[in-house]
């Protein structure tokens, strides 16, 4: 019975110790305060970056947008299409560009939404910067010539040595029980690849060992040797051609990305323009639509003040219908304020500046009028030539060259030639300031006085072969090559074809819009004076329905906007045309050049300029790889370079856009007046007109009218789009160096 209650308190005594053991508990802790304000229980939460950056002031500073309910005084702010490029440019540090969808849009089927591109593609929206990065990067030019630039080597290594040794000396001592070593080992070297692919090395050896080993004449000794030698590879990595292939590849990549910011900068100019002229549009609109509105309230108050009158010939019927259309038209300024004011803010965007401040951007140039004629094999051989996509494909086609002779040479086996020669010395000692006059095997001698009487030399000659066996990955490699070559070459072939389409179309387009413009000319000045003379029926004798002249009306209205839709289309297509042949940034004045260098920079240049016309010259020899420029590009169509075929191919000259005289019977079309040009037959200034209309009020006196033209020439022969433009000639600098 006992050992049964000892054994029930033994299991207890168990269990109470196990679920005791079982509880964690925390640790004490000396000179605790209970203070836990430093405690953090969670590992990861959203924090600020400690990043000293102040807000652009662009953006800080922005004033409240302008919109219909905000309509405060404000100054309306004439730009030039030249100003607005200008100011676009030199606030282009990052390219920015309006989405290609919109693009595709005509002119007035909407402004598009709130810029995005770096909200959501930040690491993939140009800068001025890309071309830098990409030359200085790890595929950048400086780094494939780094592989022939010299190499310094050293290492320093010291070894003790005491153990025992399993030798039986019966008396003898040849070897010791016990062996204690000192061994010192230190080596220099000096390497060099050169373009052929020798490589070169030039290295010293020094040794130091002391031993306890017995039947040594010196307890320690120094061995000191300058070895020079040469490895150059006779099949696999030997030649000019093949070491020089890196250093070509990454030129190639230097120069695809000057094409891709290229690009990007024209893109840019082609927003800017767009922009630019959508805000002329949305103007012209505005206008519109005022002048429309102003006619059916003069109409709708005519008919009430007779129908409040108790007048004959005027239905509540016929009051409520034009009370209809002035609402119609006022909705319609409405509109037209609310997307003039989206354009404006566009325009802001692509020139970089504040998206609101106390001014409103109005546009002082006029669209052109004059017929636009271009070549068409002129301009079909100018962008098969200076097309940036073109250009863009032939390099890809010269890089993949490149690579397949970089891969049919790993084909070949590795078949070395090495030859060394060395200089050693061994001595007491290593060096001493003066030379001892003692040679090995003598006390106190000096390796440095042996090597230096030249009494022992060494020399070595010989080949290193490797042959991988069937060379399979070598093959594949090769293959692949020629795969790429081909598919690039295709591409080539259908990207010629892509951009003589696009030519083709933006061609027709020219021609087309010209035709349409002439066509709503017509029809708009044809109802503008349906409205004059219908208006003055009802006035006189009201002898027309009042549908009639409502309609008639509302047709002017669509037929005004119609027509300047099609006039800045008809730009739209001009800067089309020079966008696919490749002289859009030559039309709009822009050229492109590199940034700054160091003074630095241009000192060493300067030297190696004065040291190649000192050399001699000799005119056999010959370039490997071929030589894959054909030169500087010409950012003008006056002196493009030869073609692949060996015929000259020029751009269109200034005097190729001709406008010939027009068409007997073909209506001349005189230039609009600018946005601030005076409306005589109304008898209101314009500008005034169109603050009005931004400040909210209605100008209840101007009469419906034609919109006045300005009595300006058509544009001289050479015209090719806007002349204060194409005068310019700002230069868009890309970054090589940083501050």
């Amino acid at each position: 019975m006992l050992r049964q209650r000892n054994s029930f308190l033994s299991l207890i005594l168990i269990a109470v110790v196990l679920m005791t053991g079982c509880q964690p508990t925390q640790p004490y802790f000396l000179n605790e305060d209970g203070d836990l304000s430093h405690y953090i229980d969670k590992a990861t939460e959203i924090e600020f970056p400690d990043l000293q950056n102040e807000p652009m002031p662009d953006a800080a500073q922005a004033a409240e947008p302008h919109s219909l309910l905000n309509s405060d005084e404000t100054e309306f702010w004439d730009l030039s299409l030249e100003e607005v490029v200008s100011i676009s440019l030199s606030n282009s540090k990052v390219i920015r560009t309006i989405a290609q969808v919109r693009q595709t849009q005509q002119v007035g089927q909407g402004v598009s939404t709130p810029p995005e591109n770096l909200t959501f593609n930040a690491d993939f929206v140009p800068t001025i910067y890309d071309v830098a990065i990409e030359e200085s990067g790890q595929n950048g030019v400086e780094t494939a010539l780094s592989q022939f630039d010299a190499q310094w080597n050293t290492n320093l290594f010291w070894d003790r040595t005491d153990r025992p040794q399993n030798v039986d000396t019966g008396g003898s001592t040849i070897f010791a029980r016990l062996l204690q070593e000192d061994n010192m080992n230190f080596e220099s070297e000096l390497t060099k690849k050169a373009m052929p692919g020798t490589q070169w090395s030039f290295r010293n050896v020094s040794t130091y060992e002391s031993s306890n080993r017995p039947l040594r004449n010196l307890t320690s000794q120094w061995l000191t040797s300058f070895e020079a030698e040469a490895r150059h590879p006779l099949l696999r990595g030997g030649g000019v051609q093949v070491n020089r292939v890196p250093i070509m590849l990454a030129r190639i990549r230097t120069d695809v990305s000057l094409i891709n910011f290229s690009i990007s900068v024209r893109d840019h100019l082609v927003s800017v323009e767009r922009a630019y002229w959508e805000l002329y549009f949305y103007y012209r609109n505005l206008q519109t639509a005022h002048v429309g509105r102003d006619s059916a309230l003069g109409t709708w108050k005519r008919l009430n003040a007779i129908y409040s009158s108790g007048g004959p010939n005027v239905s509540a019927e016929q009051e409520a219908q034009a009370r209809e259309q002035y609402y119609f038209f006022r909705g319609r300024v409405e509109e037209a304020k609310r997307d003039l004011l989206k354009a404006e803010r566009q325009l802001r965007y692509a020139m970089g500046i504040s998206p609101t401040d106390t001014r409103v951007i109005r546009p002082s140039d006029d669209p052109v009028l004059a017929k636009i004629e271009f070549d068409w094999s002129d301009i079909l051989c100018e962008a098969l030539t200076r097309s940036d996509e073109i250009r863009q494909r032939k390099w890809a086609i010269k890089q993949r060259e490149l690579e397949l002779i970089a891969a049919r040479n790993n084909l070949l086996p590795q078949a070395d030639i090495v030859a060394l020669y060395r200089w050693l010395g061994m001595g007491d000692d290593l060096y001493a300031t003066k030379r001892r006059g003692l040679n090995f095997p003598n006390p106190d001698s000096l390796a440095w006085d042996n090597l230096t009487e030249g009494d022992f030399a060494e020399w070595r000659l010989g080949f290193d072969v490797r042959v991988p066996l069937g060379n399979r990955a070598a093959m594949a490699q090769v293959r692949n090559q020629q795969l790429l070559l081909v598919r690039e070459r295709a591409r080539l072939e259908e990207l010629e074809l892509e951009v003589s389409h696009a030519l083709s179309d933006a061609k027709q387009n020219l021609d087309s819009y010209y035709v349409i413009t002439n066509t709503t000319f017509l029809q708009r000045k044809s109802a503008l004076d349906q409205v004059r003379i219908l208006e003055n029926k009802y006035k006189v004798a009201q002898t027309i329905t009042l549908d009639v002249l409502l309609d008639s009306q509302r047709r002017a209205a669509d037929a005004d906007r119609a027509y300047y839709q099609s006039l800045l289309q008809y730009n739209l297509a001009v800067i089309e045309i020079h966008r696919r042949k490749g002289s859009l940034l030559e039309y709009c004045g822009v050229g492109l050049e590199e940034g700054q260098w160091s003074q630095k920079a241009y000192w060493d240049a300067l030297i190696r300029a004065r040291q190649r016309d000192a050399s001699y010259y000799f005119n056999y020899g010959y370039s490997r790889p071929n030589v894959i420029s054909r030169g500087k590009l010409s950012q003008s169509a006056e002196d493009v370079f030869d073609s692949e075929l060996g015929t000259p191919m020029f751009g269109t000259p200034d005097m190729g856009e001709v406008v010939p005289a027009p068409l007997e019977g073909t209506p001349t079309l005189a230039p609009p007046a600018m946005p601030n040009t005076t409306d005589t037959s109304a008898g209101s200034d314009l500008h005034d007109t169109l603050r009005s209309i931004l400040s909210g009020g209605d100008n209840t006196q101007t009469q419906p009218t034609a919109i006045p033209h300005s009595a300006a020439s058509v544009p001289a022969a050479g015209a090719g789009g806007n002349t204060s433009s194409s005068s310019a000639n700002s230069k868009f600098q890309w970054d090589l160096q940083l501050d």
